[in-house]
């Protein structure tokens, strides 16, 4: 197994991030552009470091040039992939099997709608991937999945489709079940649901779902 951490550009809570991290282990880490200062907030040193730097203080950018053993993966402002692509290109060219990115909730919406798409190759490759921040767990699923109440990330579990039309939705041990649904691109049916029992369960037939791990936060 290895376990890589995407520190992306986007706001980081650095209060949760170090909380986080102080529990969780990466055999490799990538810093992606604007995510160097948050990356040094948190005091962590990337293994690559990738982007095309048109948003980062020179000061930070200095500060990591002089730090050893970086692979630094420069870009062009102008180009066809986002940095946050570039970077879980990188990843899986490592080999990881885990990813996590941290700070791809905040800020920019296209962002965030592009970020979730993002985790789409390394589903199709399977790999585990997540976005996570202090109030949401997200990935995709493209089969059966089983949910612990004392390993998911908050009280809420939602089930949105990533494709036109996932088939065949069963829920078991859920607030809210389900039996041989199918659901399009357009509803909020398994919106917020809930863990009835200490272990739950989704199996659908065809198609692919986004999951959301969330709990309330305080504003």
């Amino acid at each position: 197994m290895k376990r890589c951490l995407i520190i992306t550009g986007g706001p980081i809570d650095l209060g949760f991030a170090r909380s986080y991290l102080s529990e969780e282990r990466f055999e490799r880490v990538i810093a992606v552009d604007r995510g160097l200062a948050a990356a040094g907030a948190l005091g962590v040193t990337p293994d690559v470091i990738v982007g095309d730097f048109d948003s980062v203080d020179p000061a930070v950018l200095a500060e990591f040039r002089r730090k050893e053993h970086i692979v630094w993966e420069v870009h062009q402002p102008e180009k066809d992939d986002t940095d946050t692509e570039l970077a879980i290109k990188r990843a899986l060219a490592m080999g990881a099997t885990h990813v996590v990115l941290l700070g791809a909730t905040g800020g920019r919406l296209d962002h965030l709608l592009g970020n979730i798409h993002l985790l789409y190759p390394c589903l199709q490759r399977g790999v585990e991937a997540c976005i996570l921040d202090p109030g949401n767990r997200l990935y995709l699923i493209d089969g059966e999945r089983h949910f612990k109440r004392r390993e998911v990330w908050g009280t809420y579990v939602s089930f949105l489709p990533l494709t036109e039309e996932v088939r065949g939705i069963t829920l078991r041990g859920f607030k809210y079940p389900l039996t041989d649904k199918d659901i399009a691109i357009g509803t909020s049916l398994c919106i917020s649901n809930e863990l009835a029992a200490e272990e739950a369960a989704i199996t659908f037939r065809e198609g692919a779902l986004i999951v959301v791990e969330s709990r309330d936060t305080p504003m």
